[in-house]
Order: structure tokens, then sequence, then C-alpha cells
């Protein structure tokens, strides 16, 4: 059941749900997703876990993103669920923009923080990468959403999975482009700014780091730069896998989460 929580002061509403029960968890999908991007992982969850995703504003079910907004703002739409769900600290899993909207919460509100999954998540970018991000970013305000679909399904996903599962890869395709158009530039344009490598080493919780071996945009590099700098971190680096970790490889996921937390 989709649980949904109204704001004041013209915050956008969320949506979000609860399932299972045992310690609270929390996940946060990416830039262009929603909640229903974990489907595969969370039964495997939550029979441990009390598991609650949302849908990030913008996102889903959840209210549009009207203006320009920060990763801090993101952060404020987990700190609020969580609140509506009376958990005051949890563990915490973010996949690619919500990696970095988790590495916010983990940095500003370490209280909150028993443990840290950053799944698929940039940081330290290199002097080209950024560049190229822009690029992007220029290109989807200029043509919108559907001009990077196609790039998208590659970038994403592995050969041997669109192959065998043409209609996963569809779906997630779908989703992207029934996005709201300028709730997903301001998401974007998050994604493609937000980077807190210069403050990595102030996160205390214990961290677990995942990337798939091919993603060309949470590369194996960023993984391990963030391995480096945060104190209590395990890295690991997904065989031939791309972006689209939760998608394509659930059980995997699931197995390192159930482990790691």
């Amino acid at each position: 059941m989709t649980l949904e929580l109204t704001r004041p002061n013209g915050l956008p509403r969320l949506a979000y749900r609860v399932e299972g029960s045992g310690a609270p968890l929390v996940l946060v999908h990416g830039v262009g997703g929603d909640s229903s991007n974990w489907d595969d992982v969370v039964p495997r969850l939550a029979p441990k876990f009390r598991v609650i995703r949302m849908d990030l504003r913008g996102h889903g079910r959840s209210g549009p993103i009207n203006a320009p907004c920060r990763a801090e703002d993101f952060a404020r739409d987990v700190a609020d669920v969580m609140q509506a769900a009376g958990v005051h600290a949890c563990r915490l899993v973010g996949f690619s923009l919500g990696g970095q909207v988790v590495q916010t919460i983990a940095l500003d509100s370490p209280e909150r923080v028993q443990k840290l999954v950053l799944i698929s998540t940039v940081a330290g970018r290199t002097e080209a990468e950024p560049s190229s991000v822009a690029s992007r970013l220029e290109e989807l305000q200029a043509k919108g959403i559907a001009t990077i679909v196609a790039g998208n399904r590659d970038r994403w996903f592995t050969q041997e999975f669109q192959r065998a599962h043409p209609e996963k890869v569809e779906m997630r395709v779908e989703q992207l482009l029934q996005t709201d158009p300028e709730s997903y530039q301001h998401a974007y344009s998050v994604f493609a700014t937000a980077d807190f490598a210069n403050r990595l080493e102030e996160i205390r919780a214990p961290t677990l780091v995942i990337t798939g071996e091919n993603d060309m945009g949470a590369t194996p590099r960023m993984a391990r730069l963030m391995h480096e700098r945060i104190k209590n971190a395990e890295l690991r680096i997904l065989s031939r896998l791309r972006h689209s970790l939760l998608i394509e490889s659930p059980d995997q996921i699931a197995a390192l989460l159930n482990g790691f937390l």
C-alpha cells in the first residue's frame, strides 16, 4: 500500500511504502526512477527488515519539482518520510542519485545513519567527467528526455540482459519517458553537480560501496575512491554489470544487503 505525506510551506507531497518487519531500512532510488525500481529486491529484504521505500520529489507518485533544488532538499524528503514512519535512525541505502542523497544525510545528520550502502553512486568526478555530464544536461534541456533514451539502454544494461529481458528494459525506459520533464531536469541537475568527494572522510557509519564493473557513470574508479576515503567501508565491484544493478541483478544486490546490514 502506498502512503502519502502532505507537508506544509509548499513542499511537494511524498509517496512511500512500508513493508516487512524488523530493523528499519530506508531505500532511495535514482534519477528518473521511483520506488518500484526496488520491486525485485524488497521481497528478499522484508523478512529481516522493516523496509521503507519512497518516491523522491518529482518522481513516481510524489509531487513535482517546480524550481531548482539541491541534494539537501532530497535529503529533507528522506528525513520527513523517516519521521512520518516513526524512524529516527536506520540503515540507509541509496542507488545512483539516491546514493548522493544518502551521502548528504550521512554527512549532515550522522545520528540518523546506522549503516550506509552506496550503489552505483558518483563521487570524485575527474575534470573530463563533469563536461560529459553537462553536455547531456544541455541536450536534455534543449531536446527533452526522449533524446537521451536510446543511449541509456546501453548505459544501464548489459547486452545479454537486453536480449534476455527486453520487457524489463523497455519498462525502465518507459518509466523515464513518463517522468515529469521539468522535475527530471531539476533532479538530473542535482545528479550532474552534487559531489561530496572532499567530505567523504567525515562519514563514520559502516559503509558498503557497490558498483558494476562496466558502469560508465558511477565508475569502479569512483567506487574505489569512496572505499579509500570512508573509514569503515567495504567495496564490491560486480563483474560485467553496468548501471541498473537493482533491475539486472536483484538477487546479488539483496544478498549483499542482507549480508552487510
